[in-house]
């Protein structure tokens, strides 16, 4: 599987962005998907993450109420929005998906990683 992150960029705080995973395999739809975050200087840190049918989610706590991951299998592609954005949301951003159904907040249960696409919120 290979998946493409893109919809990053330079915002304010306060404004929103819209990241996507364009998966190219035709059952991703059958595979659960996360969105993983590295800052500067920091680790890699969990940020979301949804099952194969869209119907279970899961939040790191500091993007509770601001960030929604949903996704359209039809179209082969995860969505994660992003509103009320804080300069401590910079980092590149990463999706991955699991040879699972089942969501999780594990880097070490997903199988495949996209590239990243970097966000920078300015203060």
């Amino acid at each position: 599987v290979q998946l493409q992150a893109f919809g990053g960029g330079l915002v304010q705080a306060g404004a929103s962005l819209r990241l996507s995973c364009a998966a190219s395999r035709r059952k991703f739809s059958d595979y659960a998907v996360g969105w993983f975050r590295q800052g500067p200087g920091k680790d890699r840190e969990f940020v979301a993450t949804i099952n194969a049918s869209g119907s279970g989610t899961a939040y790191v706590e500091s993007v509770k109420g601001r960030f929604t991951i949903s996704r359209d299998n039809a179209r082969n592609t995860v969505y994660l929005q992003m509103n009320s954005l804080e300069p401590e949301d910079t980092a590149v951003y990463y999706c991955a998906s699991r040879v699972w159904a089942f969501e999780s907040s594990e880097a070490y249960d997903y199988d495949y990683w996209g590239q990243g696409t970097l966000v920078t919120v300015s203060s």
